[in-house]
């Protein structure tokens, strides 16, 4: 095999290999009391930054407020459900193509163009339940919660090694 084709095939196995790593990431389910994202997991970032429940509390959310956040988040995690087994369904296919005896870059390929199709409609769903939930909170309440987003990002940064 070339040297040009290994590298290409080398490197397309390297993202494909993290996508199904993140994938099998993806699929954690969420713990008690925690809000599903697209793929049981958390919420993605933004607003409420994974951390649902603790920023409603951080901003004295009423019971109301918190009954809708939960219904959007909840009819969020309902429309992404059927994803899941798709997902699984998808790596496992991934996982059987690398391991096959001759590689198929364009099967690979095809399998990896859906997963990110898949994981692309999972973030906007996701996207969009964030924006109605965070309609739901008042502007002094959103700007809390993204004062205590920033701290906690320079919390991490500061400890980044580089």
């Amino acid at each position: 095999m070339k040297t040009f084709q290994l590298q290409t095939l080398l490197r397309t196995g390297a993202v494909v290999a993290a996508l199904a790593l993140g994938g099998v990431a993806a699929h954690a389910q969420p713990g008690p009391g925690r809000h599903g994202g697209p793929h049981g997991g958390p919420p993605p970032a933004g607003l409420f930054g994974g951390h649902l429940d603790h920023a409603l509390d951080l901003v004295s959310a009423t019971d109301a407020q918190r009954s809708q956040i939960d219904a959007i988040f909840k009819a969020a995690h309902e429309d992404l459900k059927g994803q899941r087994e798709a997902g699984r369904k998808l790596h496992e296919q991934l996982a059987t193509l690398f391991t096959a005896n001759n590689i198929d870059a364009a099967a690979i390929e095809s399998v990896r163009s859906q997963i990110s199709a898949q994981q692309e409609a999972a973030s906007k769903r996701m996207t969009q339940a964030s924006i109605d939930a965070a309609r739901v909170l008042t502007p002094e309440q959103r700007a809390k919660i993204a004062e205590v987003a920033k701290k906690r990002q320079a919390r991490a940064a500061a400890h980044r090694p580089g």
